[in-house]
């Protein structure tokens, strides 16, 4: 795997750690919940901003998703790689499942101390929009980066999905939907979630030059 891709499991680990000892010695939302959503929407608000908000935010929808990993899964299957296809598409079922299942469990509210600038219908912890974008994304990079031996080309590959899974999470907050330690969550579940099918699935990519099933 990656340099770059061990060290996202690290920092969603890491972060996970804190997001835990946060609600050890506080309840949410955090103070720096409420400082944060409030300070987005006092010093950065624009129409600009909000449109491109939007946009960004779209990239992390399940429709989206879905289509992302249905043409990853197309795409293996062409290879001849049936299982590493079966093995992605099930990847992100059970995860947004996990997502759904904790979103009823916990029932925490969306955020109230700004207008929401996009439609929002379900629980606010963890953002599916964080979680989902991280498992589907990083799931994608990690898949790419084994077509290529350009170590440059995979570093590239692996900051882009970086960028845009944290892009899509910040959109979120922005757009006053998710407090940012639904995003942490949403953003640590879905990039362990990702890397442990990677890593439980290390047998089944080591054996793709001969895999025509």
């Amino acid at each position: 795997m990656p340099r770059a891709l061990r060290g996202a499991a690290a920092g969603a680990a890491a972060l996970a750690i804190l997001l835990l000892a946060g609600l050890l010695v506080d309840r949410w939302p955090f103070d720096w919940d409420r400082a944060i959503l409030t300070g987005l929407r006092a010093h950065a608000q624009s129409p600009g901003l909000m449109h491109a908000a939007v946009d960004i935010t779209a990239l992390g929808s399940v429709p989206v998703l879905v289509l992302m990993v249905g043409a990853a899964a197309l795409l293996l299957a062409a290879r001849g790689w049936w299982l590493m296809a079966g093995v992605t598409v099930a990847s992100g079922i059970s995860g947004g499942a996990v997502v759904t299942l904790v979103k009823q469990g916990v029932s925490r509210a969306r955020p109230d101390l700004v207008p929401h600038w996009v439609d929002v219908s379900n629980a606010s912890f963890p953002s599916g929009h964080a979680a989902g974008s991280a498992m589907v994304y990083l799931t994608l990079a990690a898949l790419a980066t084994q077509v290529t031996r350009h170590r440059r080309v995979r570093h590239a590959i692996v900051a882009m999905s970086v960028l845009l899974v944290g892009a899509i999470g910040v959109s979120r907050v922005y757009l006053g939907v998710h407090w940012p330690s639904d995003v942490a969550a949403g953003w640590c579940f879905g990039t362990l979630w990702a890397l442990g099918w990677w890593w439980a699935t290390a047998a089944i990519r080591a054996s793709w030059p001969n895999m025509r099933e």
